[in-house]
């Protein structure tokens, strides 16, 4: 992909921050203008994230142009609204690679760029890393400047507020600007997002601040009254109160989109000691009808046409996981009015849309806050409830401590329907789901399923529901294989695999989605082929039954095999003192970088060719 540069005059001045310093104050709307089409060529044409990017143009611009970067610290949370910082930091030239392998990666990222000085995937980081920065450089002397730009979404989790509550206590020197479109990724919940959505906007509250001042402080006996009457309206209608409260001084909220309030307001609050917090309220989408029209469907998009109101349609006639999921979870709520649903803010990516719609009552967003859905599901299941935990697999790291000791201490009936198991493709190490199997397997009371397909799928979130203990069922993201499926339910034995090619010498214990690519290899070398469905518990008859069979045993999954399940199989046989050989197949001892699952299974030789290959050349040792 190439974009014709000399269509961007201004832009093309701008490769760096240092560049874009040097650029006089009255050409920023129209830099801001040819960023904001640039970035819409460039994601058009190469897919990625949209509409989160396009309403922080402005704001990027300003930082850049206010804070001498990198030498001070600018720092995003998540990264999805990122893509302008990237172009403007001596990257646009690589943007047609983002998200692919090898390419730049989907989020700021320590290693691609001095100008990204935190990596991230996973919300609500910056503030805590920010203060930690600001600590530690204010030792040096050399008055750098720390921002963390956060968004109304991911300031909704706890440790974002266990940041801001240390700072000001701490009280260092450093700015956080909350980036208020009021959407994350899937639209916003709970208490404070209504509290930051009250019926004050931007330009009304400009509008009583300025118009006030005008008009009263030309009166030397009322000034004081003045700055009452404006603290009393600004604590009535905004949230400043609220953060104020926990130590900073509160400016705001102010238009996100006009670039010389924003670089007036900046340069100000720059040089201001002690913790600032600024509001800047954007639009999501901001420049583009559609974008701002949808923003849920606009946050992550396809290549697609420019000219065109809508994205490209999905043609497959594959259901993805995440769909075989919101169906399995409407249909069990009809036959069980004790099902609850809790999702933390993962509403579309986990196909809950119309598990939302339809039984309202007992559908639960809680915002960005891993920890408390699952202590929420704890309170539900305690008072007789059926929750079930729709979450991703490296979401579900950061409420590890709560599925240890708010469920399967207490052997609490929550079922966990974790998606994006495995490897989840583009969007790179934070999110690739390679150690859930690995980190849930080691805690007692705890049932563990793994779907070789759609079918399988459905009918092993059935038996997790039904079965009377903590229950977790992990899936991939993306499209299943076509299988059929068979609507009514059925609950499998617990602990019991399957048999499902007979072949000599060699067997394969499958667990998971993998099976597609064991199965073609099968064929070639006639091994046996074994579904084991159960990670814990394992069917240690299954597995008695195949060594008594087999010369060798080979395990595969799409999780690290530190600690997964080729690991529970050989530390069984170990147990029992069974002897054969046994090749555990699955992700190595690293973090894996994005690329499409198709790329990534070749690499980690996971593919058909990739399997036989390792199986060979293990046989000839």
């Amino acid at each position: 992909m190439t974009l014709d540069i000399s269509k961007y005059p201004i832009l093309s001045l701008a490769n760096t921050p240092r560049e874009l310093r040097s650029l006089k104050k009255e050409l920023l709307p129209q830099l801001c203008d040819e960023l904001r089409i640039y970035l819409l060529n460039s994601v058009s044409q190469s897919s990625g994230h949209l509409a989160s990017g396009l309403g922080t143009v402005e704001l990027t611009v300003a930082l850049h142009y206010i804070y001498e970067t990198p030498f001070d610290r600018l720092i995003w949370d998540i990264g999805h609204q990122a893509y302008p910082h990237k172009i403007l930091t001596n990257r646009r030239h690589q943007m047609a690679t983002i998200r692919k392998k090898n390419g730049l990666h989907p989020f700021p990222w320590r290693e691609e760029s001095e100008y990204d000085t935190l990596s991230v995937g996973h919300s609500s980081t910056s503030i805590s890393a920010a203060l930690g920065m600001a600590i530690t450089l204010d030792k040096e002397g050399k008055d750098r400047k720390v921002v963390s730009v956060i968004g109304d979404g991911s300031i909704t989790a706890g440790i974002a507020f266990e940041a801001m509550n240390h700072a000001g206590d701490v009280h260092p020197n450093m700015l956080i600007i909350l980036n208020d479109n009021e959407m994350s990724i899937s639209k916003n919940v709970g208490g404070l997002n209504k509290y930051l959505t009250q019926l004050l906007s931007g330009n009304l509250y400009t509008s009583i601040k300025e118009g006030g001042k005008k008009v009263l402080s030309g009166i030397p006996p009322i000034k004081e009254l003045a700055r009452r009457t404006e603290e009393h309206i600004k604590g009535m209608i905004i949230p400043g109160t609220l953060f104020e409260e926990l130590g900073f001084n509160y400016i705001g909220p102010i238009d996100g989109h006009n670039i010389s309030e924003l670089v007036k307001t900046i340069k100000k609050m720059r040089d201001l000691k002690g913790p600032q917090f600024l509001h800047v309220i954007t639009k999501k989408g901001k420049g583009y009808k559609p974008a701002e029209k949808d923003p849920i469907s606009y946050h992550g998009v396809p290549k697609f046409d420019l000219s065109q109101t809508t994205l490209p349609e999905n043609v497959s006639k594959k259901q993805t996981f995440s769909e075989i999921f919101g169906d399995f979870l409407c249909d069990m709520a009809t036959l069980d009015p004790k099902l609850m649903a809790i999702t933390p803010a993962m509403c579309e990516g986990s196909g809950m849309v119309r598990f939302s719609k339809e039984f309202p009552q007992r559908y639960f967003d809680v915002a960005i806050a891993e920890q408390h859905a699952i202590t929420l599901a704890t309170g539900m299941a305690i008072a007789g409830d059926r929750p079930i935990v729709s979450i991703y697999s490296t979401f579900l790291q950061r409420g590890y401590d709560q599925l240890i000791h708010d469920v399967a201490i207490m052997n609490l009936p929550i079922m966990f329907a974790i998606d994006r198991s495995g490897l989840v493709g583009s969007d790179g190490e934070t999110h690739q789901g390679a150690f859930d199997l690995s980190f849930i397997r080691c805690i007692p009371n705890m049932t563990i399923m793994a779907p070789s397909d759609e079918n399988e799928c459905r009918h092993m979130l059935y038996t997790a529901y039904k079965h009377n203990a903590p229950s977790a069922v992990r899936y991939p993201r993306g499209y299943g294989m076509g299988t059929q499926i068979q609507i009514k339910f059925s609950a499998f034995e617990i602990g019991k695999g399957r048999i499902i090619r007979k072949g000599n010498k060699i067997a394969v214990l499958n667990f998971g989605t993998l099976l597609k690519n064991v199965l073609k290899v099968a064929d070639k070398l006639n091994t046996t082929v074994a579904d084991m469905r159960f990670i814990k518990p394992l069917d240690e008859k299954l597995i008695v039954h195949l060594i008594e069979n087999h010369d060798m045993l080979v395990t595969i999954e799409d999780n690290v095999i530190a600690g997964g399940a080729g690991s529970a199989v050989v530390e069984y046989m170990m147990k029992e003192k069974l002897i054969k050989p046994v090749l555990n197949l699955g992700l190595p001892d690293r973090f894996i970088a994005q690329g499409t699952q198709e790329e990534l299974h070749q690499e980690l030789d996971l593919d058909p060719d990739g399997i036989e290959k390792a199986i060979r050349d293990y046989l000839v040792k």
